[in-house]
């Protein structure tokens, strides 16, 4: 008799601690593992900015921007960045340098003189690479700052060859672009010169992309976006610029919305990252700066977080482990 009843207990704790887990995994937490050192995406004599990730079998290819350290930090992208791949066969690496994906070209082009600001994608068979790029001539309005545009590349392979979209997706200042794919149509948004928020949509990767929302976010500025859908909820991760969202300068933001165009308001939890990144030595690094969040996503669950960090002296790509992994929609 005892037997039963101790047989029964363990199996009630057995199933308890089963839906316990089960409802970790299904909700929306940004708990992350301590990170090994020496991780991520560094090169020397580059400054490595905007890191974005995408595993094809067993390896990690790792797309991100660099321009050389003889410019600043971080104007010197303007004019000198390029794009390049790197590979691991772990999510927070260290990362390998392969090639460089996307560099200046015949000057008649939209993305000529520099290109910034990776999110790599596959939809349907290809791989889809949206950045921003400038041409060494054409400046935006009343400024004398080049005129940065969303275009895209595309390849059948992550290795390439890639070919790059002859003309901009978006005809105007356009930064920061994050691509949520959904039964076959696309959302992109991006943001303005002065951080306002925008919404296009398009039944195409290549388009042509309509504005559906010229301003998502109205109460403050806001930069870095990374779209996605989990809980039939559509959520977005961004830079909260000068801390009007969660009250903190430059911290990692999310928001959510039934739609993913309109109604978007403060989601839950609010701070999806800070400036500090423990290590797994007992070590902390503390970011001057840390932006550009991107997700890392296997079998259908987000399992990382991948952030570009500035400690003052040297910049790069830094992925972290989530606890939970979050299922997607």
């Amino acid at each position: 008799m005892k037997s039963n009843k101790l047989s029964i207990i363990l199996i009630l704790l057995v199933l308890a601690i089963s839906s316990c887990s089960m409802m970790i995994s299904g909700k929306i937490s940004f708990e992350y593992e301590k990170t090994p050192p020496n991780s991520g995406f560094k090169m020397e004599g580059y400054w490595i900015w905007c890191g974005s990730v995408i595993k094809v079998d067993s390896v990690y290819h790792l797309f991100a921007s660099r321009w050389p350290k003889s410019g600043p930090f971080p104007e010197g992208y303007r004019t000198n960045s390029e794009i390049v791949r790197a590979t691991s066969t772990s999510a927070v690496g260290p990362y390998k340098f392969e090639e460089v994906v996307i560099g200046q070209r015949d000057s008649t082009f939209w993305d000529s003189n520099m290109a910034h600001n990776p999110t790599i994608h596959k939809i349907g068979d290809d791989f889809v690479l949206f950045y921003i790029g400038s041409d060494f001539t054409t400046c935006q309005s009343q400024s004398k700052s080049l005129l940065r545009r969303v275009g895209y590349a595309c390849s059948k392979s992550v290795s390439g060859p890639w070919i790059r979209s002859e003309k901009p997706l978006i005809n105007q200042e356009s930064n920061n672009p994050a691509v949520l794919v959904e039964n076959g149509n696309l959302k992109l948004m991006f943001r303005d010169s002065k951080l306002r928020v925008f919404i296009a949509e398009a039944r195409n990767y290549a388009g042509p992309y309509k504005i559906s929302n010229e301003n998502v976010w109205p109460s403050s500025p806001l930069e870095d976006f990374y779209l996605f859908k989990a809980n039939h909820e559509y959520h977005l991760l961004c830079e909260d610029n000068v801390g009007a969202v969660s009250g903190h300068v430059r911290w990692g933001a999310h928001l959510c919305s039934n739609n993913g165009l309109t109604d978007w308001k403060k989601g839950e939890p609010l701070i999806v990252y800070n400036h500090e990144i423990e290590l797994s030595d007992g070590n902390v690094i503390h970011c001057k700066r840390r932006e550009r969040p991107q997700l890392i996503i296997g079998n259908n669950r987000i399992t990382c977080l991948i952030t570009s960090v500035y400690d003052g002296n040297n910049s790069w790509s830094q992925p972290v482990k989530l606890k939970y992994p979050i299922p997607l929609d």
